[in-house]
């Protein structure tokens, strides 16, 4: 392996570490907010995975292209579910109409 290719997966593994740890310490009534305001930066990483499987030569990039490309869209639909989920729980469900009595003849 070259020095940059294990500087790469050295930076790859700390940023594992960090994410992990940012994101357990985030409370769980603010979890939801947090992952609908994040679908465009996930939207943009997954152009830039497209761009990783066009720069990178040989199967290895893409293979990894498109472990990201799908990983990505993954997160963005994942995203858009839970998204849809928590603004469902705002919406009024429709009332039944009341029953009549039945009257006695």
């Amino acid at each position: 392996m070259t020095a940059e290719a294990i500087l790469g997966a050295y930076v790859f593994i700390l940023a594992v570490f960090v994410g992990f740890e940012v994101i357990s310490k985030v409370p769980s009534t603010l979890h939801t907010p947090l992952m609908s305001g994040a679908n465009a930066i996930h939207g943009i990483i997954v152009v830039g995975a497209m761009l990783v499987v066009l720069a990178v030569p040989g199967p290895l990039g893409t293979i990894l292209g498109f472990l990201a490309v799908v990983l990505g869209t993954a997160n963005v639909v994942g995203g858009f579910v839970v998204t849809d989920r928590m603004l469902g729980m705002f919406q009024q469900r429709p009332r039944r109409p009341a029953a009549k009595p039945e009257v006695e003849k």
